[in-house]
């Protein structure tokens, strides 16, 4: 049986939830499809959800096509919940684009293009909306091959004409030349096309009136593949929640092996130095739909479940054989004050807050020593109005926020060297880094050019993990650094007295180091983390395209 993760993406208001309906429906999963208006859709199971109309935390459903086994994945649409949709995409098979008809491409979709492209995530489109008058086919096909992608293809007509044969065959050199010898692409050569992002199958219809959704779930059945998962462990974690009792769930993907009830789970690799180690049992395993859930004793490769008994993960980590996920592009540019009524004590604030935080890792909670503050950094409004809710409705007391302030962060005008130095008592570590600054929007790359020779293989992997593992602070305003390149030149290291951690503090004092070395004026330059939107505001994300990490061969 094939098993598939899909998830449905798009612009807010475009229709996803009501597509998500009719694919519920269609399947035989409801009985009948809800609607958001009617505040009774399947997905949208939160009180907040309901009565806002909109889709704030993504949701899986269980359901069969056939001889298909789907796990639909419901994303939310507005902005100011992209971080939630991000994590979604680091678990899909596939994933369906939703346009709306009536719109067009707008800018977010855009956003989610890249996106797809950045995590290489096959996609299947869907332009909704057909049914409205004014709604012109060839010319949204147009639009959509000029703003996403030439290799956007109607895929609901006549899969034998010429011309859209001729289009498919020029999107691969291999099924060009089956064409031209035989006149005919092969069903599996489709299939690989559509794997490799070569090819991009357009479907048009309403999803509010099940026109032409069962074409398009034709489509996923007959031209996806399962993905093939390793015999080893491994299992990527894509976020963490609670749920009504209060217990701490660990949802994740299986991406290799299987994982049983009552297994044991860690974080210990070998090349973990200086991590605090944990090691904890798998209570429960649950299978969600909507917000009922099953309980397994076993969830095999391919499988979206959550787990319980899991403290210590978080939203990216990757266990098992699995590797860590890349940190996330879509970042919030507004950070507010986070105002307590005047009996509450702070530090218990504090930590509960601290606990969302585990749950939307952007939110960056922070204490500001010095002004005795708790601050938070956010999309926009109407996240601050679901925090509010989700605050009152889980630990009670009511939270009000100042106004939102624009995340800056610092880059280096020239190139500037660091140094850090840590040598306690029986510690010892000495890290020298070139910091370059880079183009704007590359975010942080790590480099290596130390000899081995001078400082082991080990020695600066660890460096460079500790160079990544935080978000460094500038010296010009203490904002977080961004768009430079750190290079580290050389290192020393004690045959005897050097630990894991004598790198942390060596390589962080190395970041802060340039301070000494140049005068905060002429080395920093504080930029907004954001560029301004088509309406002159600041938008709520930025877009690193480039954003990458270097590490070192391992082999």
């Amino acid at each position: 049986m094939k098993k598939l993760d899909i998830g449905i993406l798009a612009h807010v208001d475009a229709g996803k939830t009501t597509l998500a309906e009719a694919i519920l429906y269609l399947s035989g999963s409801i009985r009948k499809p809800g609607r958001v208006d009617h505040q009774d859709a399947f997905l949208d199971n939160f009180e907040l959800e309901r009565s806002r109309g909109i889709t704030i935390f993504s949701k899986q459903a269980e359901l069969m096509l056939g001889d298909v086994q789907v796990t639909l994945l419901d994303t939310p649409g507005h902005v100011d919940f992209s971080a939630e949709m991000e994590r979604t995409l680091q678990v899909l098979d596939y994933a369906v684009l939703l346009i709306s008809g009536a719109d067009g491409v707008q800018g977010h979709v855009e956003t989610l293009w890249r996106l797809l492209d950045r995590y290489q995530i096959p996609v299947f489109l869907f332009v909704n909306k057909m049914d409205q008058p004014g709604t012109d086919r060839d010319a949204l096909l147009k639009e959509i091959t000029e703003r996403l992608d030439g290799r956007c293809l109607a895929f609901d007509g006549d899969m034998q004409d010429e011309s859209f044969l001729e289009n498919l065959a020029m999107c691969d050199e291999k099924v060009l030349e089956q064409y031209l010898e035989s006149g005919e692409i092969d069903a599996k050569e489709i299939r690989r096309l559509i794997l490799e992002r070569k090819v991009f199958p357009c479907y048009f219809g309403s999803a509010l009136k099940i026109q032409g959704v069962q074409e398009l779930l034709d489509g996923v059945c007959a031209y996806s593949v399962q993905k093939q998962y390793p015999d080893t462990f491994g299992a990527r974690v894509y976020k963490i929640t609670r749920d009504q009792q209060g217990s701490r769930l660990t949802h994740l993907k299986i991406t290799g092996g299987s994982l049983k009830v009552r297994e044991l789970l860690t974080n210990r690799r070998s090349d973990a130095d200086g991590q605090e180690i944990w090691e904890e049992k798998v209570n429960q395993i649950r299978i969600y739909s909507g917000s009922g859930f099953r309980t397994v004793q076993e969830a095999a490769a391919g499988e979206i479940c959550a787990v319980t008994g899991l403290e210590h993960t978080f939203a990216g980590e990757g266990l098992g054989c699995e590797t860590e996920a890349e940190l996330p592009v879509l970042e919030p540019v507004l950070s507010y004050r986070i105002e307590l009524p005047s009996d509450m004590d702070v530090h218990q604030a504090f930590i509960k807050l601290r606990m969302l935080e585990e749950e939307e890792p952007q939110l960056h909670i922070v204490w500001d020593e010095q002004h005795g503050e708790i601050h938070a950094q956010l999309m926009g409004e109407v996240q601050t109005e679901v925090l509010k809710n989700i605050v009152k409705e889980r630990f009670g007391f009511l939270i009000a926020f100042g106004t939102g302030n624009i995340v800056y962060k610092e880059t280096i005008r020239s190139a500037v060297e660091g140094v850090g130095h840590f040598e306690p008592l029986r510690h010892y570590a000495e890290t020298h880094l070139l910091l370059e600054p880079g183009e704007r929007g590359s975010g942080m790359q790590f480099f290596t050019v130390c000899s081995e020779d001078v400082l082991d293989r080990n020695w600066q992997r660890l460096i460079l993990t500790h160079l990544e593992e935080k978000r460094h602070r500038g010296v010009l305003t203490g904002s977080e650094i961004t768009d430079m390149r750190i290079t580290l030149l050389t290192g020393r290291a004690h045959q005897k007295h050097t630990e894991g951690g004598d790198f942390r503090q060596a390589t962080y004092r190395a970041v802060r180091g340039r301070e000494r070395r140049r005068s905060a004026a002429g080395a920093g330059l504080c930029v907004p983390d954001g560029d301004s939107g088509r309406d002159g505001r600041k938008s709520a994300y930025r877009y690193s395209e480039n954003e990458r990490f270097f590490r070192p061969s391992r082999d």
